[in-house]
Formats: structure tokens, C-alpha cells, sequence
């Protein structure tokens, strides 16, 4: 399994916004998501607002293979399930990160259905 360089985690993780793409079944990729991505350690999340339910979500269910650009970083990546400790974690992370957002944009990162909807970006 390939590691994040210390330099793909600074950039990604300072990186306001992420694309993130699924690949599908027959090995295409799904079209871009624009969201946000936060860095707790040295480690990179994202959260489906929606939650389980999300198109984006439900398309990383299928193969747990995908892409995603952040920061001038291109990487292929796997969607691995979190331990539901880290939710805090990953909380602080998005209130800090996103703080100067407007509340209303923050607050849904931060829910129950979020948090179920969590997974940890690991590069392949």
C-alpha cells in the first residue's frame, strides 16, 4: 500500500476544495464532485453531507476505487471506512478548516448522517 508524501498531505489537506470521482464497475470514472477534505494527522477524510444516501457516496461503495485532485495533487485512491472514534476528530477538523465559512455550510459536515457517511482517503 502506497503513503501519502508529507507534501500531497500538506497540499490536499490546505486545499479548500476537493474532486473526487468513483470508479465504476467497468472501470470508468464517474464524473467529478466538488467537496471539502480534511487532514487529522497524517491522514485525509471527506464526508458526504447527505450521508449514506449521497449519489457521490454511494458511487465509492462499488468498487472502493477512485480518484481525486486537491491542492495540484492527482492521485488514484481507495475509500476505506473510518472507526467511528475519530468522529470527533475529524469534527475539530472541519470547524477548524472551515471556520470562516458561513455556519449553515459547516454545520452539515459536522451531523450524525455525515458522520456515517465518512471515509479516509488512502492513496493506491
Amino acid at each position: 500500500m502506497a503513503n501519502w508524501t508529507q507534501s500531497e498531505l500538506d497540499a490536499i489537506g490546505d486545499a479548500e476544495e476537493l474532486r473526487i470521482r468513483s470508479r465504476r464497475a467497468d472501470d470508468t470514472l464517474c464524473r467529478p464532485v466538488t467537496i471539502w477534505v480534511v487532514r487529522v494527522d497524517d491522514a485525509l477524510y471527506v464526508r458526504a453531507v447527505g450521508g449514506p444516501e449521497s449519489p457521490w457516496f454511494r458511487g465509492t461503495q462499488t468498487r472502493h476505487e477512485g480518484h481525486i485532485s486537491a491542492g495540484g495533487v492527482e492521485r488514484d485512491v481507495t475509500f476505506a471506512s473510518v472507526d467511528p472514534s475519530l468522529h470527533d476528530a475529524i469534527d475539530r477538523a472541519y470547524r477548524t478548516k472551515y471556520a470562516a465559512q458561513p455556519v449553515q455550510y459547516v454545520d452539515p459536515c459536522v451531523t450524525p448522517q455525515a458522520q456515517a457517511a465518512t471515509l479516509e482517503l488512502i492513496p493506491s
